[in-house]
């Protein structure tokens, strides 16, 4: 139970292998390019000859590479090997992808738990570091104080595709706040004023608004949207200043765009007068929507 399989070397992966290294764990890696595998082998790791043999050194193989279909293309080659093992996929990919990538190795014999690392690989096993999973919950719960020794472990349940969700969705906060200090700082750049200088304005106002997220998020799990004074039909009139103010100073409108016309969507459906808690209804498409309406037909 304390050795573990480490398979792709990247940035990722080699930060895994040398955090369960580092923490008393024996560690067998493999990598596409061998050469990966040089400073591990010299800090005492085992570099397992192909993948096939990299999988039977351990009962827990995690895998962490560039997309899934780097990871097929890699299990694909040690099928027979995957019997009685546990498979990590630390792999950031999609919901179908990991239901399809699970069913495939329910087939060959093997548990398999889908997961997200929600740190940069410098940060892995740190106090800060968390790895969303799920999956086989008796796979996880065999293998939780392992895993625990990369981050923090949140488990969100036994439907394979609720880390990827999990995952995105963190992920698609992150790059949201990138784009719009993104286009900040090119507006700022457009008139020569120093981005450095007025970073600590835009952290104290983005660290005013995240403390709103805890309330917004009871409004949007309720459904009952209130009629603030700064509403949507406001949010929309200050979007389309920026728009305006970036054609002014040549500055691109990609990134900003978007959200005004999300707004003004809401402003035209109704819900201009509510609070940005009502705009994630607007983002569901009809295709889903009749998908869940169909499923809940079913269950009654």
């Amino acid at each position: 139970m304390n050795k573990v399989t480490v398979i792709g070397l990247g940035a990722m992966g080699t930060a895994l292998a040398n955090t369960l290294h580092d923490k008393g764990v024996q560690v067998t890696v493999w990598n596409r390019s061998a050469e990966k595998a040089v400073p591990l082998i010299a800090k005492g790791m085992r570099c397992a000859p192909n993948v096939a043999a990299a999988i039977e050194d351990s009962s827990l193989i995690i895998i962490s590479v560039l997309d899934y279909l780097a990871v097929t293309a890699i299990l694909h080659n040690a099928e027979e090997s995957l019997r009685g093992k546990t498979l990590v996929n630390l792999t950031n990919g999609t919901p179908s992808q990991a239901r399809e990538m699970a069913y495939w190795i329910l087939q060959r014999g093997a548990e398999y738990l889908d997961g997200g690392v929600m740190v940069t690989p410098e940060l892995v096993g740190g106090e800060n570091a968390f790895v969303f999973y799920s999956g086989s919950a008796s796979a996880y719960q065999q293998h939780q104080s392992i895993l625990t020794l990369l981050g923090g472990p949140v488990y969100v349940g036994e439907n394979i595709a609720l880390a990827a969700i999990y995952d995105l969705a963190l992920l698609s906060s992150m790059f949201g706040m990138f784009g719009g200090y993104i286009h900040a700082a090119a507006l700022l750049r457009s008139e020569k004023i120093p981005v450095a200088e007025v970073t600590p304005m835009i952290m104290s106002l983005l660290n005013a608004m995240i403390e709103l997220f805890p309330q917004t998020a009871q409004e949007i799990d309720s459904g009952v949207y209130p009629q603030p004074n700064s509403n949507n039909t406001m949010m929309t009139a200050g979007l389309h200043n920026i728009l305006v103010a970036s054609e002014e100073q040549s500055v691109r409108d990609d990134l900003i765009k978007p959200i005004w016309e999300l707004f003004n969507q809401a402003s035209r459906n109704g819900l201009g007068d509510k609070d940005i808690s009502a705009l994630p209804q607007l983002l569901t498409t009809k295709t889903r929507a009749k998908n869940i309406d169909a499923k809940k037909s079913c269950e009654q």
